[in-house]
């Protein structure tokens, strides 16, 4: 019998995408949040997730694929 792949499918949380300014701790992109949701309100970035009314979050690699995207753009 083959093994089935399973795709997983992780979800990141703003904080996980941003840097957060009190601390210093670094994200997945060198920006603030505000700055993040300005993206998203502008079309930019990629479109949120809600799960539920306080939990809203983007498919991670929606969010890496942004990335690379911009780096492109800035090269």
């Amino acid at each position: 019998m083959a093994s089935e792949v399973v795709a997983t499918h992780a979800y990141l949380r703003v904080s996980d995408i941003t840097r957060n300014r009190r601390t210093g701790t670094p994200g997945l992109l060198p920006v603030t949040a505000s700055t993040w949701w300005s993206w998203v309100k502008a079309g930019k970035a990629p479109a949120p997730i809600k799960l539920s009314p306080g939990c809203t979050v983007w498919r991670e690699a929606d969010v890496r694929a942004f990335a690379e995207s911009i780096g492109k753009e800035a090269a």
